[in-house]
């Protein structure tokens, strides 16, 4: 019988480590943790990169008009999401933990605002703009899907001898 592993937490936090823990492998690119809690996480992550390779290349081309400064139209163009894409945008948020850009070193409050401006949901952009193409091309090279994650032990923990691992993407 597969199902869930309980992870000696209750059904809340149970799903909210799993998510938190996924959303932190998606952006750090690795992450240390327990084994049972890798395979967990693993689970959520893989299926999210899975759900954005099959639907990263659908854009529509949409042209608005805009008024600019001297009243007059102007033709704009703008790339959106398809409705493919759109629907694996929106499950993605829902299901993964918004994480915010964080603020480098020596980069004033303004430049943060500037370069964070158009992006939203940075874990959902960098998911589709860095993920999704690259696994795609791996998927195409090597014929297989999946896959896109890996299992480091690390050997037991001291204390509770948890057996401690190192979950990256691969």
């Amino acid at each position: 019988m597969a199902g869930n592993r309980k992870l000696g937490k209750r059904t809340d936090q149970r799903v909210q480590l799993v998510v938190s823990q996924a959303s932190q492998l998606l952006w750090h690119g690795k992450i240390e943790t327990t084994l049972q809690r890798a395979k967990e996480a693993r689970k959520v992550a893989e299926k999210m990169v899975t759900l954005a390779i099959r639907t990263y290349t659908d854009t529509v081309n949409v042209k608005k008009q805009k008024l600019n400064r001297k009243d007059e139209k102007i033709d704009v163009d703008f790339i959106n999401d398809g409705p493919k894409k759109l629907a694996a945008r929106r499950r993605m948020l829902a299901t993964l933990a918004d994480i915010k850009e964080p603020k480098g070193e020596k980069e004033s409050k303004g430049e943060y605002r500037e370069r964070t401006r158009d992006i939203k949901h940075p874990l959902i952009e960098k998911i589709f703009t860095e993920y999704a193409p690259k696994y795609a091309n791996r998927k195409e090279e090597l014929g297989q899907g999946g896959g896109y994650t890996r299992i480091i032990k690390l050997g037991n923990r001291r204390g509770d001898d948890a057996e401690k691992v190192i979950l990256e993407m691969v």
